[in-house]
């Protein structure tokens, strides 16, 4: 039990910097899991639901009195969404895979489906927003609110194979980098910084291979 609060408490000091490894360590899960996204790797999404649960702690400093006793609401909510859809994802790409095929070929959302994505980001934003203020999240909360609604298309959109997804990322990644330097979420900020750049190049990826309708080889765990 001793090793394991040591290593719930470790943390990396930089100068009068306090930052958790559990931060630093999920969040390259995350960037681990967005890179074989990317490549259509079904070992995407169980690391990716390692980084959330470590994140899941991070974000809710004031409860487990972290360095940084700040609750990101949306943040921690999102790691919880992230592990119910990931499980969802999980099935989808390996059941596709089981059957002989790729884990998921690419395609356009359409514009129907576009439309919807946009109008379920901003309606789900100013609906949560309210709610994340009374259980005293972090201001601006429309923001927290921003992200975690982001989160949740960006990450059903990956499942169900939409190049749109990448996308939705880059809007996520904008609001989200100001908002975790101002509550003092340092590595999880810079992260968000490099996962922008990450995801344009996912998103032309995952374009040109919808182009060029490219079959890649079968998938393994």
């Amino acid at each position: 039990m001793t090793i394991i609060r040591w290593l719930f408490d470790a943390q990396l000091v930089l100068g009068d910097q306090h930052i958790l490894w559990r931060e630093i360590i999920g969040n390259v899960f995350g960037l681990l899991s967005a890179l074989g996204g990317m490549r259509r790797k079904i070992w995407a999404w169980p690391v990716g639901i390692i980084g959330n649960a470590l994140l899941f702690t991070v974000f809710l400093g004031a409860v487990f009195e972290t360095p940084n006793p700040v609750n990101l609401l949306g943040q921690a909510g999102r790691q919880v969404m992230f592990i119910a859809v990931s499980i969802y994802g999980w099935y989808r790409w390996k059941h596709r895979d089981s059957a002989g095929n790729t884990a998921v070929d690419p395609q356009w959302a359409g514009a129907r489906n576009r439309v919807l994505l946009v109008v379920a980001l901003i309606g789900g934003t100013a609906v949560l927003t309210p709610l994340f203020r009374m259980l005293g999240s972090f201001e601006p909360v429309w923001a927290d609110a921003w992200i975690f609604v982001g989160s949740l298309l960006a990450t059903y959109g990956m499942a169900k194979g939409w190049v749109e997804f990448w996308l939705i990322w880059v809007a996520v990644d904008i609001v989200g980098v100001p908002l975790l330097v101002s509550a003092g979420y340092y590595a999880s900020a810079f992260m968000y910084v490099f996962y922008g750049g990450f995801t344009l190049v996912g998103f032309f990826v995952w374009a040109r291979a919808r182009r060029k309708n490219a079959i890649p080889e079968p998938v393994t765990v």
